[in-house]
């Protein structure tokens, strides 16, 4: 079963209550961690304790942002289980369960789907692969990554199932990365209502992007171009303090994370929730 997590309350630190601005879905480490599907980087050891330490500082920070933290059931066996973005996408009341393109991540998506099926209409995808990490939704329009976990096939049975409820799809080449979103994310909006992008100009092309402005990482720190928007934060790898700093100096309310054990396996701080509100 799902488990709220209880003792991450809103503001715990500072005493300051936020009020509560959505759900963030979360899913423990396994013990597997190391033997994750790797597709960019060399595996590198892994410390478990210190990764494990970076998941609860990042769960926390969430229900600080306040959200309420929700863990997924526990999937031990699952080497990449903690990655829940990949599994689904949370539209409004509506969850579309994935077709992971690694073949090892096949059983995760049930968990997912079993444990938002009471809050969300449940959606699937009728064929072709799609991981949640290659879709990157700016308002009505989700831009969809073809990548070596994203197969053509699975942009159309995409745009399928979304097409009814409202959602705009267009495909966006990625290069040298695991997802789009590895290349670009969703970063707030401007003082015009504009939305911000922030992106690595050597994954992805500013020309993929219409209405939006695009803000390029600061070089040499490509962790920065996964940012995650929380209510009215937003959390930035600790590997990337410029980009950090140019973005606050945009207006946004910028916190950096120390994920760094995770982005030895190819994670980035969109991978390891499911952002509800």
């Amino acid at each position: 079963m799902s488990r709220r997590l209880g003792a991450f309350r809103p503001g715990a630190k500072s005493g300051y209550h936020r009020p509560m601005t959505g759900t963030a879905y979360t899913r423990a480490l396994s013990p597997r961690l190391a033997e994750c599907a790797l597709t960019h980087l060399a595996a590198a050891p892994i410390d478990m304790a210190r990764a494990e330490a970076q998941h609860a500082a990042y769960e926390e920070a969430l229900a600080d942002a306040g959200f309420a933290v929700i863990r997924l059931p526990a999937l031990p066996d699952h080497p990449d289980g903690v990655f829940v973005e990949d599994t689904a996408l949370i539209l409004g009341g509506h969850a579309i369960i994935t077709l992971p393109g690694a073949a090892s991540r096949a059983g995760e998506t049930a968990s997912t789907a079993e444990a938002l099926a009471p809050d969300f209409t449940i959606h699937r995808l009728a064929g072709g692969t799609l991981d949640g990490g290659d879709v990157l939704r700016v308002g009505d329009v989700l831009y969809v990554g073809r990548s070596g976990r994203t197969s053509g096939e699975g942009v159309i049975a995409l745009a399928k199932t979304v097409g009814p409820l409202g959602y705009e799809i267009v495909a966006v080449e990625a290069a040298n990365c695991l997802h789009l979103k590895s290349a670009v994310t969703f970063a707030g909006r401007d003082a015009g209502g504009r939305p911000v992008l922030v992106y690595h100009p050597d994954r992805v092309s500013a020309a993929s992007f219409r209405d939006v402005d695009l803000a390029a990482i600061h070089p040499g720190e490509p962790n920065g171009a996964n940012v995650l928007r929380a209510g009215g934060r937003l959390f930035v790898s600790s590997e990337a303090p410029r980009t950090a700093e140019m973005l606050a100096a945009r207006g946004l309310d910028v916190a950096l994370l120390d994920i760094s054990e995770l982005h030895k396996a190819e994670s980035g701080l969109t991978c390891m929730s499911l952002i509800a509100g």
